[in-house]
């Protein structure tokens, strides 16, 4: 289904996109007649710089666990920043800079996509402000120290410095933020900021197809070990690191080629894909993006505040949200202990602390393990470490404690906030 102006509700046009984003990634967004897109020598020059990223076979954690089933995880925590959202950042500063901007401005949740963009924007001489929700600001302070070390400037969000920003923070003072109400903020300095564009790390599908470097290469790498997965899992945020890891992969099933499964694993406490809705619903907290025709808890949804900051956003991809609506692949929510269960054994059985964001889809591999093991089914899983934990530690300390806890959404609270949105369109 088209996305829709937010004015006209007509089907967005690639120059509708123009006000907020540079040219190329909106013409990028819009493309539905190439089946490919060349990456650009310019981006390629710094991809060489960490890619490719380690394919790795986890026999550690099928040790520990002592299932029949071949685990392989795609190593995206090696890129100078330690995430995958350096793919698309570097290549959404180059198409800034070549079309002649100085300024961007973007949102971050845990500060991953913040600090992949303050280190591409110093690359391409751009100057960057972050919006940073706040409850991760407070949160993890080294992430904030990143970005500014790379030069950007970092707002913690919601902040007083946009119309948006004042609107929430009149109304509930102690909120603190999310990355619906970021996007409006950013999106509202891009606009009134001269030669200015604005940045996204997620959701959208330019994002995406940045992000599919990630499953062309563990493809050929897969060719290379001699196997192929059955089973391929992703994270989920906004839907760019899931569909990276996982499109290059189901095109050969939409194809009739291969029949692989494909698992985007959730937060619990933010279940838009497992709980949500399919309908138009805006992007941000504002109002200010397109109408997208997502799987939604409603663009005002307030989102509890657990250590994967990546993966409170109330929407999904449009891309992503369709191939769920048509069953071409499936969502897995996961509570906040079993993540970090999951990334314990993880970290002890492989070396490598990963994100909380990332532990989502180790707790999924896990499950998905332990079935084979209960079935004696000898599957090959394939699973995207997006990103590592190293500067999540506060996170850590409070989970080996005990001080970390689930959050439990009643079927209410989602009703009564998607109450608010069905008048949309």
């Amino acid at each position: 289904m088209p996305p829709l102006h937010p004015g006209t509700k007509q089907p967005l046009k690639a120059e509708d996109l123009y006000p907020i984003f540079c040219e190329e990634v909106s013409r990028q967004e819009m493309n539905e007649t190439d089946a490919w897109i060349e990456i650009p020598e310019e981006v390629r020059e710094m991809y060489r710089n960490y890619r490719c990223t380690p394919l790795v076979r986890a026999y550690g954690l099928e040790k520990a666990l002592g299932t029949p089933a071949h685990i392989y995880f795609k190593n995206e925590s090696v890129s100078p920043v330690g995430s995958h959202k350096l793919n698309s950042a570097i290549a959404q500063a180059y198409y800034c800079k070549k079309e002649g901007v100085t300024n961007i401005t973007t949102e971050t949740g845990a500060g991953q996509w913040g600090a992949a963009l303050s280190y591409a924007a110093k690359a391409f001489g751009l100057d960057l402000a972050v919006y940073m929700v706040k409850i991760s600001y407070e949160q993890k302070p080294y992430r904030r120290s990143i970005m500014q070390t790379y030069g950007a400037q970092v707002i913690a969000s919601p902040s007083m410095s946009t119309k948006a920003g004042r609107k929430i923070l009149t109304e509930t003072p102690n909120y603190t933020g999310s990355l619906g109400t970021a996007i409006s903020e950013a999106i509202e300095l891009a606009q009134s900021t001269p030669n200015c564009k604005y940045t996204l790390g997620s959701v959208l599908n330019h994002v995406t197809l940045h992000q599919t470097i990630i499953g062309q290469e563990a493809e050929k790498q897969m060719e290379m070990a001699g196997e192929y997965p059955d089973i391929v899992i992703g994270c989920f945020g906004g839907g760019s690191n899931f569909g990276g890891i996982s499109f290059p992969f189901m095109r050969h099933n939409l194809s009739g080629e291969r029949n692989t499964r494909f698992i985007a694993a959730e937060p619990a406490s933010c279940p838009k894909l497992t709980r949500g809705v399919f309908q138009y619903d805006f992007g941000d907290e504002a109002g200010y993006t397109p109408l997208l025709p997502m799987f939604t808890l409603g663009h005002n949804f307030s989102p509890a505040n657990i250590h994967a900051g990546g993966l409170r956003y109330h929407g999904a991809g449009v891309i992503v949200s369709q191939l769920l609506k048509d069953n071409l692949m499936e969502a897995m929510d996961i509570n906040q202990l079993e993540a970090f269960d999951a990334a314990k054994i993880f970290a002890e059985s492989e070396g490598i602390i990963p994100a909380p964001e990332s532990s989502h889809a180790i707790a999924a591999a896990i499950r998905e393990a332990n079935k084979c093991k209960e079935t004696g089914e000898k599957k090959v899983i394939l699973f995207n470490l997006s990103g590592h934990g190293l500067i999540d530690m506060a996170a850590y300390d409070q989970y080996l404690s005990g001080d970390l806890t689930n959050y439990a959404l009643t079927d209410e609270d989602i009703a009564e906030n998607l109450a608010k949105i069905e008048k949309i369109i």
